[in-house]
């Protein structure tokens, strides 16, 4: 206790030492620093005998000199800071982090700018994370995670709508993140990274050959299209009334199930289902308003399946 109220005692003094320095003009500050420069070399000379008796007895660990946290606010905060403990707290802060090797970090924007920014970075790299087999490519500004079996036509898809003006995100391999209770973020791993496999053709680089507008690094996940062999005996759906949706990190996305045929134009069957999605979201549904052209009540409903079933 004494010795932390011999510190505080010290910081005061400077204070008043300062006020001489800071208020040059002030002919009653510039005396009473004279007065406060004699306490505080008084009390520093106190200090470095204390120090001294506590390091001879070896048990206790003695105090930092105060010309020595003086010393360690220099780069990080001014020395005519008062409020509270002012100075000091961030000095003996200073001091804990350089003796136990913990990182310190400044920044020039504001606290509140600074904390949101770094909250939205520690939310995105520390997020729950999954990777999937699929192609993510955006369309139409959304996020579309294409998935099926293997040799179904999802990379042939990718590349028909990067060519069409569509931006890749992954292929073969999608790392999805959770940065929200309401949203999942889907990326490629670095080392695969705008990569493409094309059965005959072998390995592509779409940003090498489609230029930096035909890829992008980052994508929210708005759809998930399924890709499957089309089979005569399973009754697809023809109006798009109910909404299905897949849950993926406890997220639930709106998913579509697109058979895949001869002669059918993937591409252009995404693109609209892409635009479709975004006109549901923005509160119209087609097959809504033919039903109710048509005088006809709809008993829609919402389908919700797990991913990995999916």
């Amino acid at each position: 206790v004494i010795l932390g109220l011999v510190d505080f005692f010290m910081y005061c003094a400077y204070n008043g030492v300062m006020d001489g320095q800071l208020y040059p003009g002030n002919l009653k500050k510039q005396c009473t620093a004279k007065i406060w420069e004699i306490g505080f070399r008084f009390l520093l000379k106190k200090q470095k005998d204390m120090i001294g008796i506590i390091e001879n007895h070896g048990v206790f660990r003695p105090m930092t000199p105060f010309d020595h946290t003086i010393k360690l606010t220099e780069g990080f905060i001014g020395l005519g800071t008062k409020m509270g403990e002012g100075w000091l707290l961030t000095a003996e802060m200073l001091e804990l982090a350089k003796e136990y090797d913990v990182p310190l970090l400044r920044s020039k924007e504001s606290t509140s700018n600074f904390m949101s920014g770094l909250i939205a970075f520690l939310n995105l790299t520390l997020a729950p994370r999954i990777t999937r087999h699929g192609v993510l490519i955006e369309i139409y500004g959304e996020g579309v995670f294409i998935t099926g079996e293997s040799g179904v036509g999802k990379s042939e898809t990718a590349i028909e709508l990067v060519k069409r003006g569509h931006r890749l995100v992954a292929d073969d391999a999608v790392e999805i993140r959770k940065v929200s209770n309401i949203s999942l973020v889907g990326s490629s791993p670095d080392n695969i990274r705008h990569f493409l496999e094309l059965r005959g053709i072998g390995i592509i680089n779409a940003r090498r050959l489609f230029g930096i507008g035909a890829v992008k690094m980052t994508e929210k996940l708005d759809l998930v299209v399924e890709l499957e062999q089309w089979n005569p005996e399973k009754v697809y759906d023809r109006m798009g009334v109910d909404t299905e949706y897949v849950s993926l990190l406890g997220v639930k996305v709106p998913s579509l199930t697109i058979p895949v045929k001869p002669g059918r134009n993937l591409a252009v069957i995404l693109e609209v289902a892409a635009m479709n999605n975004r006109q549901k979201k923005m509160g119209y549904n087609a097959a809504q308003e033919l039903l109710n052209r048509l005088g006809m009540e709809s008993d829609a409903k919402e389908v919700v399946r797990d991913y990995e079933a999916f």
